[in-house]
């Protein structure tokens, strides 16, 4: 018998195993923590097998029971995740405590008998026999209302919202069913081997299909639909086989035929929008230079007008594998219009063209701001930081083009003031239990910590791929990342060392660790100027370029300044 809870045990210790092999940061944690449990519960049972008292069985037991009171929670809190249901925390917190109270009571077994009557060894049988308690009839009845909770919310989900994937609800089906086999199955085939530990691994097998079905679907939960959910951008995103995954609100408005779709409806169902996007990706697997196609529709509120939106297609990514296709529609119906009277009237639009550009550099500036803005709300430890190591730029520039020793070029300088808000948009890539953590971090959270430099040149790039702008994208990248390099070649990313480090980093780093040393942090008072200043001059040489020293000194009285001003 031991034989079978020993493979179970291997099995389900093999997947979680897998599963952390395809981890990836959007994937539901109580997913996560059902793959921890079940190894745990099923080793539970593998020492049963083996135990030769009831000291031994008991223990087993209360290991066993970690996966019988804990499982079905996570399952529920994993449904309602998967189906997209918000459910107040006060709620989630009442379910786990009554979990908790459950697995206490467990915690009692050869101690009391709320749980557990008996416990002893059946000569006659050569089994252990258990007489249950009180308690356990109500672990049932939580047993029965935590699957029950699961098959209502399923089937919510199924008639009430369309864009969550039906092949994920069919798979979310099957652990609720295999769990009722499991906790009541041995009723009726015996009880010589526990079915449990084979429909843990089942459900484990299960859940691995649906993370990887569902990181498809959490594609639209990046940095381009945190822009495009609320904003003027519409988002479509079908993978190869044209089945629809999902769309944003702004995109429904535009294609209100999208509102019939659910996720995983083939395409065909709108013809005219399938025989566009095979238009459009042949664009993109052409690569061609043409100018954006254009999405025409009647203006609804005037019949004579037309809408038209230009259009972007872009490979999804899960990972580095491509599964299927973007598309972004934006209202450029202004921007046409003033294209086609450009061709008429060039001169007497002149000047009205000039501040559609204007507006639409603003636009551009105020989306690299908030995004930025978007990665700082998320660290509780940084609050104003890219507005004050922005103006802290914007001063040692001024000081370093007043003297002209170093020949900066007015679009350099223009550059990288417009540049340093993005040096930290790397963040975003970083888990929120790091990023938010109430102290210090530990030495294996700072090295995660550290791929925000990395990630942030990586981002900005994408972001400004298509920009003409040659030289900004350049500095924002570069500052971006290697704003933690130092002089000394100690820094990181790329531990660059003196002239290494690109001129627009080394002056970031400085306005960066200012900040850091006057401000207040979760982990750490404010510094007063004096102490901040020591450490900059001391670190002149080392971690700071020499050569900016003066620069920073001139600069000094006009940082503290601009910091008490802050305080006001």
């Amino acid at each position: 018998m031991y034989i079978f809870y020993e493979l179970m045990f291997a099995l389900s210790l093999s997947l979680s195993m897998l599963y952390v092999l395809v981890w990836n940061k959007h994937y539901d944690i109580n997913i996560s923590a059902i793959f921890i449990v079940i190894p745990i519960a099923n080793l539970g049972y593998l020492i049963t097998s083996l135990a030769n008292s009831v000291d031994e069985v008991i223990i087993a037991y209360k290991i066993v029971y970690l996966g019988g009171c804990f499982l079905t929670f996570f399952i529920t809190m994993s449904v309602w995740a998967l189906c997209d249901l918000k459910v107040n925390r006060y709620i989630r917190f009442a379910l786990f405590f009554v979990n908790a109270i459950m697995y206490i009571f467990v915690l009692s077994i050869g101690h009391r008998t709320y749980y557990y009557k008996d416990l002893y060894f059946d000569e006659s049988t050569g089994s252990f026999v258990k007489v249950y308690g009180p308690v356990h009839t109500l672990f049932y009845v939580m047993v029965i209302a935590y699957m029950l909770i699961g098959i209502f919310t399923i089937a919510y989900a199924y008639f009430k919202k369309k864009q969550v994937s039906r092949t994920i609800l069919l798979l979310l089906t099957i652990p609720e069913l295999l769990a009722f086999i499991g906790y009541f199955g041995n009723n009726f085939i015996g009880r010589k081997i526990d079915v449990l530990p084979l429909v843990y691994v089942l459900a484990q097998v299960v859940y691995l299909l649906i993370v990887r079905r569902m990181s498809i679907y959490n594609v639209t939960e990046m940095v381009v639909e945190s822009l495009v959910q609320t904003g003027e951008i519409g988002f479509i995103s079908v993978d190869f086989k044209n089945h629809y995954l999902g769309s944003n609100e702004t995109a429904r408005n535009i294609i209100p035929e999208l509102d019939e779709l659910k996720a995983d409806d083939k395409l065909s169902k709108i013809p005219e929008f399938e025989k566009k996007l095979n238009h459009w990706v042949e664009h993109l697997k052409n690569e061609t230079n043409e100018k954006p196609d254009l999405y025409i529709k009647k203006d609804p509120k005037d019949e004579k007008n037309e809408l038209l939106y230009t259009v972007e297609i872009n490979y999804l990514y899960d990972g580095l594998r491509k599964r299927g296709y973007q598309i972004f529609l934006k209202d450029d119906t202004q921007n046409q219009k003033y294209i086609k009277l450009l061709d008429s009237y060039n001169s007497e639009l002149e000047e009205e063209v000039i501040e559609k550009t204007k507006h639409i550099v603003e636009m551009h500036d105020n989306l690299i701001m908030s995004m930025a803005m978007m990665v700082e709300s998320r660290d509780n430890s940084t609050g104003g930081h890219i507005r004050r190591t922005s103006e802290g730029v914007r001063i040692l520039i001024d000081e370093i083009k007043k003297s002209d020793d170093l020949k900066l070029s007015d679009e350099f300088c223009k550059c990288i003031i417009k540049a340093a808000p993005m040096h930290d948009i790397g963040k975003i890539a970083v888990d929120d239990v790091i990023l938010r953590k109430p102290g210090r971090f530990e030495p294996e959270e700072f090295e995660k910590m550290k791929i925000h430099s990395a990630e942030g040149a990586r981002i900005v790039h994408e972001i400004l791929k298509d920009t003409d702008d040659e030289a900004f994208k350049k500095i924002a990248e570069n500052v971006a990342h290697f704003h933690h390099e130092r002089w000394d070649g100690s820094g990181y990313p790329d531990k660059l060392k003196g002239e290494e480090i690109p001129l627009e980093a080394r002056i970031m780093a400085i306005a960066d660790v200012y900040d850091a040393l006057v401000s207040k942090r979760v982990y750490k008072e404010s510094m007063s100027f004096e102490e901040a200043d020591r450490i900059i001059m001391e670190g002149m040489g080392t971690q700071f370029d020499i050569k900016l020293k003066p620069y920073y000194e001139k600069a000094r009285p006009r940082f503290e300044a601009y910091y008490k001003a802050q305080d006001n």
